[in-house]
């Protein structure tokens, strides 16, 4: 239940503490959003179809001179880039040459993922035959090898390329050099110029065979399955937690929302504690059953010490509360006067007033109505006094009658007997009137 935007007393601000309390005020509908949610996650996992997982381990290894270094962090301590080695194992011509393999058309999805500081990737397939899944995370890890053996062999091939095409040239340069140093004479600056260069295309052609001879002699080892995948037992999803938690928390943020509008929407006065939260007014007594014995005496004390005129206006919310059922008479004492509001007069001499209000018939907003309408008139309102039938009547007590000396009694004549006032009560009983025996 949410405050009226027209009481006047404000709740503090929202803490933890009225949040707690709002959801224990609506625990019902909470609790019910919670099993709801636990209950469809449940049906759910029941519906979805079971699938397996299956991972091959494969150890990635250098494959020659001309692999890309990678930077070596905290996470990843090899010279190897097995983030990118990992994408390339994801990619569309792995997944194409391994689906070639296995004589299907396409093959599921592939999961790749690096343990930190290892040159290992693991292998995922994903499908709803374990035999299967275990078939194509193999037929994946082979497909990647064999493609990063191509891509190496390819690699390798082209360097071999270049560092022949090089050697031909300083080889053919060498020989026009040394072809040109017959026809230079000895001792001559263009001789020791020529022999010079000669040196220098003799060292090139050298380092150029073997640097050509290194190639031709690298060993392709682009790695090996260290884990065959293995047809999985049970199966990796639905998994029971993450379907029973995923309902149970959606259960407890819808029911939190719901709890939340409908404290938002609902201003109907079901309790006393209700009464003090969305009006602000002090509750004087509760007279809900069960009740104590005494709450009607402790009721009328704080009645008379809360009053501070003689005239109390007594306004039941609703109207026809009272004739629910036959109501307990409330003594509130002799200096108070209590109106009930059916003289026209009642509002305009009223010291103060105490509102009667029926649980579960009435809203926030008709007491915030009555509250205004009394303030328009200056009546204060000095608490509040909640029911769940019929209030108790307000009566005062009646006043003792003065005590009036016998001699009193006579001077009136009330005795039918004329006497002075200074006639004592004795001689009163003595005499008679005329006519009647003494």
């Amino acid at each position: 239940m949410s405050q009226s935007p027209d009481v006047q007393a404000r709740r503090p601000g929202a803490d933890l503490e009225e949040h707690l309390s709002l959801l224990r005020r609506r625990w019902l509908l909470l609790v019910g959003c919670v099993v709801f949610g636990g209950t469809a996650g449940l049906a759910l996992m029941r519906l979805t179809p079971p699938a397996y997982t299956a991972t091959t381990q494969v150890h990635v290894m250098p494959v020659g001179p001309q692999e890309p270094g990678n930077q070596v962090t905290p996470r990843q301590r090899e010279p190897l880039n097995l983030d990118t080695e990992a994408q390339v194992a994801q990619s569309a011509v792995v997944a194409a040459r391994a689906a070639k393999s296995l004589g299907i058309d396409a093959a599921e999805p592939v999961e790749v993922s690096v343990p930190p500081n290892s040159a290992v990737l693991l292998i995922s397939v994903t499908a709803a035959d374990p035999d299967v899944s275990a078939a194509q995370a193999h037929a994946y890890a082979e497909a990647y090898l064999a493609h990063r053996r191509e891509s190496a062999l390819a690699a390798l091939a082209e360097q071999q390329q270049a560092v022949l095409a090089k050697l031909k040239q300083v080889n053919a340069s060498l020989d026009t050099a040394i072809r040109g140093l017959g026809r230079l004479a000895k001792g001559s600056p263009e001789r020791e110029i020529a022999l010079q260069r000669r040196g220098v295309l003799n060292r090139q052609a050298a380092n150029l065979a073997l640097k050509y001879d290194a190639l031709r002699t690298v060993a392709v080892t682009p790695g090996a399955i260290i884990g065959r995948a293995a047809p999985p037992t049970a199966p990796s999803s639905p998994s029971l937690p993450l379907y029973l938690g995923t309902g149970l928390m959606a259960g407890l943020l819808a029911g939190s929302a719901a709890a939340y509008a409908r404290d938002r929407l609902d201003t109907r006065l079901r309790t006393a504690a209700d009464v003090e939260r969305l009006t602000g007014l002090p509750v004087l007594g509760d007279l809900s059953p069960p009740r104590d014995p005494d709450v009607l005496h402790e009721l009328a004390c704080a009645v008379v010490a809360a009053c501070p005129g003689k005239r109390l206006l007594v306004k039941t919310l609703p109207a026809d509360l009272r004739a629910a059922s036959p109501a307990e008479p409330l003594e509130v004492g002799t200096p108070l006067s209590v109106l009930d509001g059916s003289d026209v007069r009642d509002l305009a001499r009223a010291d103060a007033a105490l509102l009667v209000v029926g649980l579960g018939r009435v809203t926030a907003e008709r007491v915030a109505a009555a509250v205004r309408r009394l303030g328009r008139h200056d009546v204060p309102i000095i608490g509040v006094v909640t029911a769940a039938d019929a209030p108790p009547s307000f009566v005062p007590l009646p006043e003792p009658r003065p005590h009036t000396p016998l001699g009193k009694l006579v001077a009136t004549g009330e005795f039918g007997v004329s006497m002075s006032a200074e006639t004592t009560p004795m001689q009163a009983l003595h005499q008679s009137p005329p006519g009647r025996p003494t």
